[in-house]
């Protein structure tokens, strides 16, 4: 991912600082290295052999600051979101019961939702978390409701309760007040059924019994300042708060961190052994009412020899990890599991600047690393056996920023980034059925599992059919971001039944559907321009690689052939 070296961001110094910079420059000027296969590379896509329906999981995204929602570029974002997917998109965020005026901050956010008079009686304030939930429904979409975080005046430590968190600071320092127990389990209770009982109200039974529910965030880490039984007494009388409002209501959790880490694993373990036979803390009754499962799974990029490695296999272990520990529960592994986070490392608003690391997030790596790891949480998922019904990128747009400053966004100042291009790849997938894809470069899903996986690129694809179209999405994707000659892919339907099919074949590599490679190639302005703008604004849609056409069917074959770049993506969508 080489940097320009005209107009640079703020950052481009510290880069070079770092000497990740150098390294970067380095490796452009030097010769490719050939790591493609010499003959082509052939997919095969039956389109008669069905594996399972095409569960829209990826349609799932949040973000740490509830008031970015309601902001100019955030409204504008989930408009995006809302238009690119078939069915309705999923939408999780932190702080929508933390104590504030509203002001968005980096890692933070507030409501106000609860506070007491002088006499400690509690005063109820929907209007802000309102707004939020209304900036969903009104598009389609719908929340994740996040029941958290603790508001000051049940905190039992509630000062410092604001911190000002930046880039660089200590992690640890936003742990503040809003991360304790309540010092009144009742009074808990009862903001929590009367959150639940006002968007009754608001927004109609059926609808709130459609929205996920759930408790808390990484309760195993900072996020949660009490002991994992306290946790436990919160959820017992979270859900039934809940339930009270709308028996029909969705409560999930625990939202734990990565399952690799065994104390995490253990975490989860144990939460979910409360929940099927622990004696819970309102009822005094055996067992707590679960209906859906969490946790999250993160990778973990690398700055080697002076470019950027993802590490696929540790955020794909971290999802296999967790099935596992489902599957220990027999009355529970069939419950539906969302994967509360799943991104490819665990701190979207650590920019570039000091964190070289995330470099990948501006361009084509991210979208390609993108394309590639929800394509293989499809084959996981089959393979465990579990009922994945989501994965949320956390992922959505920081306001006000520098251009491209490398925070793990989909939208720098409103213009779409690469990676928000898959999304909408995925969309025009469509909700039929996964079909079968042969391809031999593809690596094997235990080896694509592997924390210390193969250094060979993984040229593979995730199909799709329904009644009337077949789509095929194709990335050449590498761990390492090092340069190296395109792939020739010839790609082979089997099984189509229509004579001619119109090809729509839609591209992200450096010279489609990529803002970032328009801003770079403008010199990497921070001071924009309204002809600029539009400019980019145009790059960051998803586009065409040739003009739609028609293709003809032999004997129920049809066969295409195109270069893609490494960390290129094409969707091939054929419809009759």
């Amino acid at each position: 991912m080489p940097f320009s070296t005209l107009s640079p961001a703020p950052w481009y110094n510290r880069l070079a600082e770092t000497g990740l910079l150098t390294g970067l420059l380095l490796r452009a000027a030097a010769p490719a290295v050939a790591q493609q296969p010499a003959v082509p590379v052939t997919i095969t896509v039956d389109v008669a052999k069905s594996l399972a329906p095409m569960q829209p999981m990826w349609a799932y995204f949040g973000y740490d600051e509830p008031n970015y929602t309601t902001m100019k570029d955030g409204q504008k974002l989930l408009t995006e979101l809302a238009a690119l997917s078939p069915t309705p998109v999923y939408v999780r965020t932190h702080n929508l019961l933390t104590t504030g005026d509203g002001t968005a901050a980096l890692k933070w956010g507030s409501t106000n939702a609860y506070t007491e008079d002088k006499k400690g009686r509690p005063v109820y304030d929907w209007k802000i978390v309102d707004g939020i939930f209304d900036s969903y429904i009104s598009r389609g979409m719908k929340p994740i409701a996040q029941i958290g975080f603790m508001p000051e005046a049940l905190s039992t430590h509630p000062v410092p309760y604001r911190h000002h968190w930046k880039p660089g600071d200590n992690y640890n320092d936003i742990y503040t007040g809003w991360a304790y127990p309540p010092k009144d389990y009742a009074k808990w209770g009862e903001l929590v059924y009367q959150w639940v009982k006002h968007c009754v109200a608001r927004y109609g039974e059926t609808e709130v019994q459609s929205w996920p529910w759930e408790l808390w965030n990484e309760p195993n880490i900072g996020y949660w300042k009490g002991t994992p039984e306290e946790y436990q007494k919160l959820f017992d009388y979270t859900e039934q708060a809940v339930h009270r409002a709308c028996p029909a209501a969705q409560l999930g959790g625990p939202e734990t961190t990565d399952p690799r880490d065994p104390k995490a694993a253990a975490f989860l373990r144990n939460f979910l052994t409360h929940c099927v036979s622990g004696t819970n803390y309102a009822t005094g009754k055996t067992g707590t009412r679960l209906d859906f499962i969490t946790f999250h799974a993160k990778g973990r990029p690398q700055v080697v020899d002076g470019h950027v490695r993802m590490n696929m296999g540790v955020q794909l272990r971290n999802a296999v990890e967790g099935f596992k520990v489902v599957a220990e529960f027999p009355t529970l592994k069939n419950l539906p599991i969302i994967i509360g986070e799943n991104d490819p490392e665990g701190c979207a608003a650590c920019s570039v600047e000091l964190s070289p690391q995330n470099a990948y997030r501006n361009g084509t790596m991210y979208s390609s690393y993108t394309a590639a790891s929800y394509a293989h949480l499809y084959a996981l998922a089959a393979q465990y056996q579990v009922n994945l019904r989501g994965a949320v990128s956390w992922s959505f747009e920081f306001e006000n920023q520098p251009w491209f400053a490398g925070f793990r966004d989909l939208a720098t100042n409103g213009v779409d980034k690469p990676v928000l291009n898959v999304f909408r790849m995925l969309g025009l997938m469509g909700t039929g059925h996964r079909v079968q894809v042969t391809s031999p470069t593809a690596l094997p899903l235990a080896e694509t599992a592997n924390p210390d996986r193969s250094p060979q690129p993984d040229i593979s694809a995730l199909a799709a059919t329904d009644a009337r179209s077949a789509s095929v999405l194709v990335w050449n994707y590498h761990n390492d971001d090092l340069p190296a000659p395109p792939a020739e892919v010839e790609v082979v339907l089997r099984g189509l039944t229509v004579p001619q099919a119109l090809l729509q074949h839609y591209r992200i590599d450096q010279d489609h559907s990529n803002a970032y490679a328009a801003w770079q190639r403008m010199g990497s302005p921070q001071n924009v321009s309204a002809e600029q703008r539009a400019t980019l604004e145009q790059a960051g849609q998803l586009a065409l690689l040739t003009s739609p056409s028609w293709v003809s069917s032999k004997n129920g074959e049809t066969v295409l052939h195109f270069t893609l770049p490494r960390q290129g993506v094409s969707l091939l969508r054929l419809s009759w």
